[in-house]
């Protein structure tokens, strides 16, 4: 090999992030990624001085009501202007090892890869959580212009491809929840847009729920090693047992006449 050879010139990488209310998250997402050449913040209505601390970080930000997950980030995706996107969320970084290994995979990058997948390691309760179901939670993040589309439902988004995957190894750092009391309201919220986004269910469904609550206890706790995360993973196992019930519970709620659920 000719080691005087010109080196491959880096392709333009875009960071997009879509959020509200993420003033005291975004500012380290935004100081994580260094390398982006653009960096696009869709914003649908903070009042806490996200747009001014984005701003701060020299990204472009762009006002748009809410649309939903999947619709929001493909704005964003399709408001971008590099060859290469880097989609995130506002509550995630990358380490000086996913930089790193970005920077290579995009000066090494073959014409039929179409985009990267990584693992995502969320922290939650001061530790980083390695089993119950929650690591490695691969995600496809990193992908060409035009490759693909976000698809999913109310709760679940996902970035599909039309081409080839490759797998990138450092983790996106995940800073899930900012406390219990936060992770309680996400379940408050979720389970109710997922109630009304999958229908109504009858009387028995909530009996079923308790059967359902209980499988998913074991099954993070036990069968997905959440135990061995310390007590945080035992906190994981018990919400999500929650989650399930709350989601029955609600659905039998839905099914009654109006003026029967006060």
């Amino acid at each position: 090999m000719d080691d005087s050879a010109p080196k491959q010139q880096r392709p333009r990488l875009s960071l997009v992030i879509i959020a509200k209310n993420e003033a005291d998250r975004i500012g380290d997402l935004l100081q994580s990624c260094p390398i982006a050449d653009e960096v696009l913040v869709v914003d649908s209505g903070s009042t806490d001085g996200t747009v001014d601390v984005a701003r701060s970080f020299g990204a472009r930000v762009i006002h748009q009501e809410w649309l939903g997950y999947v619709a929001q980030k493909q704005m964003a995706m399709e408001t971008a202007s590099s060859e290469w996107i880097l989609s995130m969320d506002a509550d995630e970084a990358l380490s000086q090892e996913s930089v790193a290994e970005i920077l290579r995979a995009l000066e090494n990058v073959e014409p039929e890869v179409q985009a990267f997948s990584m693992p995502r390691m969320s922290r939650y309760l001061n530790r980083w959580i390695k089993h119950g179901g929650w690591y490695p939670d691969r995600k496809v993040r990193l992908i060409r212009r035009g490759s693909g589309l976000w698809a999913g439902d109310a709760l679940h988004d996902r970035l599909e491809v039309n081409g080839r995957v490759e797998r990138l190894q450092h983790p996106i750092l995940h800073y899930v929840y900012r406390d219990i009391s936060d992770q309680v309201k996400t379940i408050n919220n979720f389970s109710t847009v997922d109630v009304h986004y999958r229908g109504m269910r009858g009387p028995g469904y909530v009996v079923l729920g308790l059967l359902h609550a209980v499988g998913k206890f074991l099954e993070c706790a036990v069968w997905k090693l959440g135990l061995l995360d310390g007590i945080p993973g035992l906190i994981i196992a018990v919400n999500s047992a929650f989650y399930v019930f709350l989601k029955h519970a609600k659905s039998w709620e839905l099914s009654l006449p109006r003026d029967e659920r006060k």
